[in-house]
């Protein structure tokens, strides 16, 4: 079932990274995740200045959803 060496040892397959979440999330050496916020693509002239002024930064994640993110991204930690 699973593929083996040259010796007949098991080589347990490796994990598989998330491209979609890859492309989306970035990890600082902290530990955090960052991602890019919503709503900047278009319709800006509706927004305020100040709503889109906010938008240019970077999100971090929160807590629960930087364990969802450890999942998508195992070699990112």
């Amino acid at each position: 079932m699973f593929p083996e060496n040259a010796e007949g040892k098991v080589i347990m397959p490796k994990m598989k990274t998330r491209k979609s979440a890859a492309k989306r999330y970035k990890v600082t050496s902290s530990g955090k995740v960052m991602y890019k916020k919503q709503g900047t693509r278009h319709i800006l002239t509706k927004k305020t200045t100040k709503r889109k002024r906010n938008l240019r930064h970077s999100g971090v994640l929160s807590d629960p959803e930087t364990k969802k993110a450890r999942i998508l991204l195992p070699y990112k930690f």
